[in-house]
């Protein structure tokens, strides 16, 4: 009998599988798992590859050690803005601070406190950094003049609400009120605790507290849009102000293929990038316009690349691209309190693959370090198949996609032969999206988002998940998760730093699955099927890490059951579910040699 280890190297993840193969049997003896070291197909991956196959000897001595042909794939993802809002002259201010006072609308002429005994009319007092809540309140009620709502830069709303003999509609957390324009009509509007604003929220609110035009409804429309969803605000108008939605110019991108070269505007948005793409598979390159993070995000790919096969810059190729359409949180230019609105952003996963791989330099180099033969067993694909069919229940014609963190890849095997196919955009990319869209600027936080059900701390001894259920603790959960949406991990709740409801969260979350991996399991799968389409198709069977993900699965099996597709999570021997595919895939192949 033969000690023989299959050594997968992927581009996250490295995984062993171990099996005494002789007299026509194979009998699997382990598994095991590492993180990749290095860029996959590089020298680098020798020390996780050492370290996966000693894990799962478990203190045995190989005879033989096969590594899969880990060609390097490397994606790259850029993020471009499309759409800003800016504010000239104009002033608005919705910020959303967490405890404002008073509800209502308050319509009048903005008057700095020290003004108000000598002011008139509907006012609203606007209160610097210095003023005390109780000398507020007390020049509020004393004032002759109407005050119908007030714009504080402490966080002093409801203190001075409490005060005051009528409450009014405050605005609180205003850092920067010193830049409110005085003398001008503004309107402040609170609205009750659980609701946002309606009026300064919606045009035609705005166009009858100003008196606008059907022109100047037009201009201040991004102003409402921006203000959608809060809970206060303030907008001030100018005479001469102004407010525009204006179009980033993004830059286009190139892409070359099937003998055509094609040129797209990325703010056409992904739908138009993606058609365009379909024209020119397979595609041979795609190159973006200088100066423009399209343009340096391909070039950093490219030099990434160049590091590590060696090959000039010009030589390598981008592969595939996916244009995903998202929404950023972007800062309004002109606004006073770091307002945010959403913009138009696309996101782009492109990917390189380079025929030069370095893997006979990690075969010697993990035979040296384990005092046995090592060599490259066979190509990833082929090999994922093979392992895809110890999933009981399946048979040839098979096709597998394995869902990983930089690229999906996709697989069929029949009875005439095989074919293979990488396509850019995985799991990062999902968590990219995920970042970005919820405004998170943390990457752990997003991925904790991505892997884990959501759930709102309603009590300290209960939460409502996501589905509205309703669990019960018996003890209290920590003070730091109460009222907080909370990511329902195997430590426990967590908290997300977001202002959104745990509804929105989980549709951000699963629109970015949807985007990346049911849109992906279909393009790869179809440019592996015969004549290219899906309804020849079967079997598909689910691998990889992301196989692993509780709403993934279901996404693409959601995707592909218009097709007739019977589609699954693969479980590799029948226990080890959708991982090591591809190490059990080089030895059962190696054992029919």
């Amino acid at each position: 009998m033969t000690l023989v280890v299959g050594v997968d190297i992927g581009n996250s993840t490295t995984e062993a599988c171990v099996a005494s193969v002789g007299e026509g049997r194979v009998e699997y003896l382990g598994t095991a798992l590492t993180r990749t070291t290095g860029v996959k197909g590089t020298p680098d991956n020798t020390q996780g590859a050492v370290a996966a196959v000693r894990r799962a000897l478990d203190g045995r001595t190989p005879d033989l050690v096969l590594l899969n042909e880990a060609t390097p794939v490397i994606s790259g993802l850029a993020m471009e803005t499309i759409s800003e809002t800016i504010i000239t002259e104009s002033t608005m201010i919705g910020h959303n601070p967490a405890t404002p006072g008073g509800e209502g609308t308050g319509v009048g002429t903005t008057v700095a406190i020290e003004a108000l005994a000598s002011a008139s009319g509907p006012c609203i007092v606007v209160v610097p950094a210095g003023w005390d809540f109780d000398d507020v309140a007390h020049e509020i009620d004393s004032s002759s003049a109407q005050v119908v709502a007030a714009v504080l830069a402490h966080d002093d709303a409801v203190l001075v609400c409490n005060r005051l003999a009528t409450p009014i509609p405050v605005v609180d957390e205003v850092g920067a009120v010193e830049k409110v324009p005085l003398g001008m009509l503004a309107a402040v509007e609170v609205a009750p605790p659980g609701r946002t604003i309606r009026t300064l929220s919606d045009a035609y609110g705005l166009a009858s507290v100003f008196g606008l035009d059907p022109e100047q409804t037009r201009q201040v429309s991004p102003v409402a849009r921006a203000l959608t969803g809060n809970r206060s605000a303030v907008v001030v108008r100018t005479p001469s102000g102004d407010v525009t939605d204006r179009r980033i110019p993004v830059g286009t991108l190139t892409l070359t293929g099937a003998g055509k070269t094609q040129r797209v505007d990325v703010d056409a948005g992904a739908d138009e990038i993606m058609t365009v793409l379909s024209r020119v598979q397979p595609l041979d390159d795609a190159t973006g316009e200088p100066g423009t993070h399209v343009g340096g995000m391909l070039a950093q790919v490219r030099d990434t690349m160049t590091d590590v096969t060696g090959q000039p810059a010009n030589e390598i190729r981008i592969r595939d691209v996916l244009a995903v359409d998202t929404t950023v949180p972007h800062e309004v230019r002109g606004g006073l309190a770091g307002e945010i609105a959403p913009e138009r952003a696309v996101a782009l996963a492109a990917m390189v693959r380079t025929s030069r791989s370095r893997m006979q330099v990690v075969a010697d180099q993990v035979a040296a370090a384990l005092g046995c033969r090592a060599e490259i067993g066979g190509v990833e694909g082929e090999m994922a198949v093979r392992g895809a069919l110890t999933t009981p229940g399946t048979a040839v014609p098979i096709a597998v996609l394995d869902l990983g963190g930089g690229s999906t890849d996709a697989a069929l095997l029949t009875h005439e032969g095989s074919a293979a196919v990488h396509v850019a955009g995985a799991g990062e990319l999902v968590t990219k999206l995920i970042d970005s869209e919820l405004a998170l600027d943390d990457r752990e936080q997003a991925e904790a988002v991505k892997r884990h059900p959501l759930a709102k701390a309603e009590s300290f001894f209960h939460v409502r998940h996501e589905d509205g259920t309703v669990q019960f603790f018996r003890e209290p959960l920590p003070s730091h998760v109460f009222a907080r949406v909370v990511t329902m991990g195997p430590e426990g709740p967590a908290p997300v730093r977001t202002r959104h409801t745990v509804d929105h969260v989980r549709r951000v979350r699963r629109e970015a699955k949807r985007k990346v991996f049911a849109v992906n399991a279909v393009r790869a799968l179809r440019q592996v099927a015969p004549g290219g389409s899906l309804r020849l198709l079967e079997f598909v069977v689910l691998l990889g890490g992301s196989a692993l993900d509780f709403e993934i699965p279901e996404l693409i099996a959601d995707a592909l059951a218009p097709h007739g597709i019977v589609c699954g999570i693969g479980n590799v021997h029948g226990t080890e579910g959708p991982r090591n595919a591809v190490a059990s895939g080089l030895v059962d192949a190696w054992s029919r040699r």
